[in-house]
C-alpha cells in the first residue's frame, strides 16, 4: 500500500484559495461559490496519493520538485492549477499557490 502523503497549503495558497472564492461570489453568486470549492477541496485531496497522481505534471522550469495539477478533474470543471513542491523523503506536499490556468505562473512565483 501506497503512503499517504501530507499536503498543506502555503500561506499564499491559503489567499489564493479565499480569493478565489470571493471573486467567484461576486461573479456568479454564492451557490457557485460553494460548488466550485468543493472542485478546490477535491483537487486538493487528491494530492494525498502523492505527486505522482494522475493529472500531476512536472515543471521544472518552476523549480525543483515543483509541480502542478489541473483543479478541473473527474468531469468538474475548473480554471486554475495547483502548484506544489513535493518532498519523497518526508511524504509532503506543499502547494504554493493556487492560480488561474491563463496565469504566466512563473511570476506568480518566489523564487
Amino acid at each position: 500500500m501506497s503512503p499517504v502523503w501530507r499536503v498543506w497549503l502555503a500561506e499564499s495558497a491559503q489567499q489564493d484559495f479565499f480569493r478565489i472564492l470571493r471573486w467567484t461570489t461576486q461573479q456568479f453568486g454564492a451557490r457557485q461559490a460553494r460548488i466550485y470549492e468543493t472542485t478546490l477541496r477535491s483537487a486538493l485531496k487528491s494530492l494525498a496519493a502523492g505527486p505522482d497522481t494522475l493529472g500531476c505534471r512536472s515543471r521544472p522550469e518552476l523549480g525543483a520538485a515543483v509541480a502542478t495539477l489541473h483543479a478541473a478533474r473527474q468531469g468538474r470543471k475548473a480554471r486554475h492549477l495547483i502548484v506544489f513542491r513535493a518532498s519523497q523523503e518526508t511524504s509532503t506536499i506543499e502547494v504554493l499557490r493556487i492560480l488561474h490556468d491563463s496565469m504566466d505562473l512563473q511570476r506568480h512565483l518566489d523564487s
